[in-house]
């Protein structure tokens, strides 16, 4: 066999084992800065990512459901097949599980971004879950809540949650 002929088959091999030693995943990573998150150069869209931030650290994160009649509009639509729609069933659903603590100055789960446009507030979040493949093993992945904002409160919500039996 030619040296010629040989290099190719080398560099053939060499170039069909790079995928395979590449990381198979990039890892999700959170944002520390919360304020840059919040920041727009639009004050209209930085007030509505505001009310959704605020939203998920005081009654989400802080279960202060007393404060939902100050961030839910009361006809609040629910597209969490889990949860009910209106005010009234965000509350009372989960009234069930939250337990009011001490509102935290910044959202505890990983922020990935807060983004916003017109009246849409999205934030997207680090999810770790175990690897299928190896329990053990850990990978992350990327959850999202959108939220629709009219009139100074949230008056609708969309994620990726399945539907959970009872």
């Amino acid at each position: 066999m030619k040296t010629t002929d040989l290099l190719r088959r080398l560099v053939a091999i060499v170039m069909l084992a790079l995928p395979l030693a590449a990381p198979a995943q990039v890892p999700v990573i959170a944002q520390a800065n919360h304020e840059q998150l919040l920041a727009s150069s639009d004050a209209k869209l930085a007030a509505n990512k505001r009310l959704v931030y605020d939203f998920w650290r005081e009654v989400f994160e802080g279960g202060q459901l007393q404060l939902a009649d100050r961030y839910l509009a009361e006809t609040y639509i629910q597209h969490n097949p889990n949860v009910p729609t209106g005010r009234a069933g965000f509350v009372e659903f989960f009234a069930k599980f939250a337990k009011p603590k001490p509102v935290e100055a910044r959202v505890k789960a990983p922020l990935v971004a807060i983004t916003a446009e017109g009246d849409l507030v999205v934030l997207s979040f680090v999810r770790e879950a175990a690897d299928p493949a190896d329990p053990a093993k850990k990978y992350t992945t990327t959850w999202f809540d959108m939220f629709r904002i009219e009139g100074g409160r949230i008056a609708e919500h969309w994620d990726p949650a399945p539907k959970q039996g009872r």
